[in-house]
């Protein structure tokens, strides 16, 4: 029998947090977070961590475990998040899973496999330092370029747009391993239910695009009001490297361009909200992947009704819960 699972996934700003919470409670389970940015320690604002008081409303995992100079990848949460839904589901609960990071989420339903090559932080900042040394207008080609020359067949298949993913394939060129066209063509590719690694339900929340956008606009609004910029300084005071992981995720790469003197405050805020706007398109490419997702959209549903909703798919996805 296949472990069980609720997701509830979507884009930034969309809702997730205050939904999977409420579902937590009226199911008596835990959340797994799903995002990347949460697992750092002192990131709070700019990732849009749920607050204290939300943490200790259901307890939830993945969140805080790390600090900002320590590498985090795919590999790192699906191994994680296995070792959580194991140990939940032994109580004889179905833990949720929450999060917006397409890759983490798809990468642990349909199980990938992945290269062997362990993560080397030194050598991506200074791939990174290289591309903008040699390339300043266009770092991204100057590194596609430079995997093509490793390895061909990867350097093919990937977009000059999918920084990182350039970078790990390098990373893992450069080690002696390549990653194959199949391995790369996966993540393109969409998985049916019967797919799954897990019994899972997923459920996505979605909204009318300029609707979300909006919701977009406003939350950064308020992460500046609530005090990003000192959030952000504090960090690089206390010895966070500007290009450390974390520190490159939106909101967090703009702020500190800022500090610098690099652009002015209101090109920072335009920026945060513009990168803002593309991350969440880019997640619902990933979003598009998985037909196995049941969409709702919170849009005029008060907590109490969207909660209804959900517990229903849940409810008619395992007659027993």
């Amino acid at each position: 029998m296949k472990p069980r699972l609720i997701v509830v996934l979507g884009p930034t700003a969309v809702g997730k947090t205050g939904a999977a919470i409420a579902l937590a409670k009226e199911l008596n389970t835990e959340i797994i977070s799903g995002d990347s940015q949460l697992v750092y320690r002192g990131f709070d604002i700019g990732a849009a961590k749920p607050t204290e008081h939300e943490l200790a409303t259901v307890p939830h995992h993945l969140i805080n475990i790390l600090d900002g100079d320590v590498g985090y990848n795919v590999t790192d949460f699906c191994a994680e998040a296995k070792e959580k839904i194991a140990a939940i589901n032994s109580q004889g609960r179905i833990p949720i899973l929450c999060g917006g990071t397409g890759l983490y989420v798809k990468a642990l339903l349909e199980g990938y496999k992945f290269n062997e090559t362990a993560g080397n932080d030194e050598l991506r900042r200074q791939l990174e330092l290289e591309a903008r040394e040699a390339s300043p207008d266009d770092s991204r080609e100057y590194l596609l370029q430079k995997l093509k020359s490793l390895d061909p067949v990867a350097g093919e298949v990937l977009s000059n747009r999918d920084v990182r993913r350039i970078v790990r394939a390098i990373e893992v060129a450069i080690a002696g391993e390549s990653i194959s066209r199949q391995r790369i063509s996966k993540a393109e590719n969409t998985a049916e239910m019967g797919d799954l690694v897990y019994d899972a339900c997923v459920i996505g929340l979605m909204r009318e695009r300029s609707l979300l956008y909006e919701r977009i606009n406003l939350r950064v609004d308020n992460m500046l009001h609530d005090g990003l910029i000192e959030e952000v300084k504090g960090l690089i005071a206390a010895g966070s490297d500007r290009f450390c992981q974390p520190m490159r995720a939106i909101g967090y790469r703009e702020t500190a361009a800022y500090l610098a003197g690099e652009i002015s405050y209101e090109k920072m805020v335009e920026n945060i909200k513009k990168n803002t706007r593309h991350f969440a398109k880019r997640q619902l490419t990933w979003y598009r992947r998985m037909p196995y997702v049941a969409w709702v959209d919170p849009t005029g549903c008060s907590e109490e009704s969207l909660n209804e909703k959900l517990l229903g798919i849940v409810r008619a996805f395992w007659d027993d819960v």
